[in-house]
Formats: C-alpha cells, structure tokens, sequence
C-alpha cells in the first residue's frame, strides 16, 4: 500500500511518499508527478522518508519526472528524507549522482 500526497507551494511543489513503491502502485507517483508538470510546475520534490520499498518501476518514474523538468533548463527534482534503504537502490541504480538530496523537506524546497 502507497499512499502519494502532492502539495503545492510557491515556488515548487511538494510529493510526500508513504510506503511501498512498486509496479502496482508506481502509477500512483507517476499520476501525482505528472499533474505537477501538466500544471505547469517544473520544480518538484519528493519527500521519501516513509518509504519502504522503492522498486524499478518508481525509479523509471523519478527518471522520467527528471528528465522532463530538466528540458530546456525548465526546473529539477529534488529528494528530501533519504533513508538508507532508498538511498541504497538510487545509488545502485546510479541515479544520487544527478538528483540533489536533502536531509529534510524544508531545505529541500527552500533550494529552489
């Protein structure tokens, strides 16, 4: 079970994650990722504290989101929260190098 909440904010919007991220509910994030950059919102983070499984199915998700808000220098994904289960699959799937992370979601909005 995934719960996926999306606030906006004045100069991004936030997407607060809870619980198990896989084929079965990565549509979910991408759902809440895609009505942020239809509205026209290219500054976007992902809170993943509450996180408990990230699967390639999520990441496909965070890779798409980037490279959208990323076009034509629109904006960028930012993490906030990391916890080192999440933070071990970004690494291994080689994504840390290129999305910024912040230890809490208020330096990560505070960013942009």
């Amino acid at each position: 079970m995934a719960t996926t909440t999306r606030t906006s904010l004045k100069h991004c919007d936030l997407i607060t994650l809870d619980g198990r991220y896989d084929s079965q509910t990565a549509p979910e994030l991408v759902q809440a990722l895609r009505e942020s950059m239809d509205a026209g919102v290219y500054h976007i983070v992902l809170d993943v504290e509450k996180v408990t499984y990230f699967g390639s199915a999520a990441i496909r998700a965070l890779v798409m989101a980037y490279k959208e808000c990323r076009r034509f220098n629109r904006g960028d994904v930012r993490l906030a929260n990391v916890n080192p289960r999440v933070q071990q699959v970004l690494d291994m799937a080689g994504i840390l190098p290129l999305i910024q992370s912040f230890d809490d979601a208020v330096l990560a909005v505070g960013s942009f």
